[in-house]
């Protein structure tokens, strides 16, 4: 075990690390000593999956995976490493700069990178209008469901706390209702409900089609951090605080 645990929400953002993981499985333990959980979408389940990787001895904590975009400039598969982590209700976290720097140093020249800030919601912002009124109200680069609750579980226990997201869905994309419903709440999308419900509403068709693309280039982004060797944290960057509200 290196110390580092990755806590993951869907089973699908695991496979650039080696492995997918199904939801309720135990903690898996990568081939660099690394501790994932995959959670399953939102806080409550992400916070519950961040601290059981602490139980089980990880000393810094990563929260991984895809994030919608907010700021129209940033494209599908542009990698995320925000320098501060907030939400709606006034949270406000930092993550560990030193460790953020390792992992952008470490990437191939060219990897397109954002380092702002990322709005972490209790709920899918899905539509462009959605996203484009967050973005005015937060300046917020990119969102997603789950930092927010790790980043308050890693500062409760002052360990490091970073984010490693990929761009999937841009500022412009409307996320289509039938893959929301089919992947709320849950590890994995579930495979009936999501054809139950381009049954109901086919015109979802095209638009996952254009987002299947998007994933590739995001899975892309995520592959080439994992295989950078930068994600464990060097030893004298420990111990850190990992923000506070």
């Amino acid at each position: 075990m290196n110390g580092l645990g990755i806590v993951a929400a869907l089973a699908a953002e695991t496979r650039p690390l080696g492995r997918a993981l199904p939801r309720g499985e135990a903690l898996a333990t990568l081939a660099d000593g690394t501790l994932l959980v995959v959670s399953g979408m939102g806080r409550a389940a992400a916070e519950q999956g961040a601290r059981r990787l602490l139980a089980a001895g990880a000393e810094a904590l990563i929260s991984w995976g895809m994030a919608g975009g907010l700021d129209p400039a940033l494209a599908a598969g542009t990698l995320v490493l925000p320098s501060e982590v907030v939400s709606a209700e006034g949270g406000h976290f930092f993550t560990a700069g030193h460790w953020r720097e390792q992992v952008r140093a470490a990437l191939a020249h060219g990897q397109p990178v954002c380092c702002g800030r990322l709005l972490s919601c209790r709920e899918v912002i899905g539509t462009a209008a959605d996203k484009a009124r967050a973005f005015r109200q937060t300046r917020a680069s990119a969102v997603d469901m789950e930092s927010l609750a790790i980043a308050e579980v890693a500062a409760s226990q002052r360990v490091p706390f970073l984010v490693v997201r990929a761009i999937v869905d841009t500022a412009h994309d409307a996320l289509p209702a039938s893959l929301i419903d089919a992947a709320a709440g849950t590890g994995s999308v579930h495979i009936a409900r999501l054809l139950g419900s381009l049954a109901r509403t086919p015109a979802d068709t095209l638009a996952l089609v254009r987002l299947a693309r998007r994933y590739r280039a995001a899975s892309r982004t995520l592959t080439a951090v994992a295989v950078c060797g930068a994600l464990v944290p060097h030893a004298f960057f420990r111990p850190l605080s990992a923000g506070g509200a």
